[in-house]
């Protein structure tokens, strides 16, 4: 199984310290990765069309987790594809 690019952290915070003498943990929060899949689902969920989609799944996700796991399986794949576009990946 080949290692998942995740894009590293979307909002890095490093440790540092402030100017009244403080330090700032260090902080990643979530990966650039689930940064993009929450923004791709969310607009997946905007549009009429997922549901036509979703409907459509029907016969490979005979219940309703099975669907929203199959949304959210795409959603990452277009974060994947963004990320590899990102890289210089064009396959």
């Amino acid at each position: 199984m080949s290692k998942i690019e995740t894009g590293g952290p979307a909002f890095p915070r490093p440790f540092h310290e402030t100017v009244d003498g403080n330090f700032s943990i260090a902080q990643t929060g979530m990966s650039l990765r689930d940064f993009i899949a929450t923004h791709a689902l969310a607009g997946m969920l905007a549009s009429d069309h997922i549901w036509e989609h979703i409907r459509g799944m029907t016969e490979i996700a005979p219940n309703d987790k099975a669907k929203r796991l199959g949304a959210a399986r795409t959603a990452y794949a277009y974060a994947d594809a963004m990320l590899a576009a990102r890289g210089g990946d064009r396959d």
